[in-house]
């Protein structure tokens, strides 16, 4: 038996089927209470509650839980991108403020960055020749 073959029969199956629907609706609740913040504060308060949640939530240790429970419908940008970003910080905590979380925190963001920035100057250069 080879390494993938051996891989391949003790990795667990999943539901595909289930993780799109439990995804499709945890993405949906997100996107309506964001609404809701929205309406009531304003973009601006919105974006911060959901920064704030997501990383108290991973300082706490139970952010990659709820992915885990419900899939990619939680790691939308805002979260995600705060969730990197803490899980950095905390991950080099013990090098000090420089050396560790200073030098480490953008480290899974970095690649979120620079492609922001590459994919938005590829559009406004398109939308600028249109």
């Amino acid at each position: 038996m080879s390494y993938q073959e051996l891989v391949k029969s003790v990795t667990p199956k999943e539901n595909k089927w289930k993780n799109l629907i439990v995804a499709f609706l945890s993405g949906g609740v997100i996107g309506a209470v964001s609404q809701v913040l929205v309406s009531a504060l304003g973009v601006e308060y919105m974006m911060v509650i959901w920064i704030v949640l997501a990383s108290i939530l991973t300082g706490m240790g139970v952010f990659d839980d709820m992915v885990d429970k419900f899939k990619m419908g939680v790691i939308i940008q805002t979260t995600g991108f705060a969730h990197s970003i803490t899980a950095s910080a905390i991950d080099y905590k013990s090098e000090g403020f420089v050396t560790g979380i200073g030098s480490n925190c953008f480290k899974l963001a970095g690649s979120v960055i620079i492609y922001g920035i590459i994919s938005a100057a590829v559009l406004a250069l398109v939308r600028g020749i249109l």
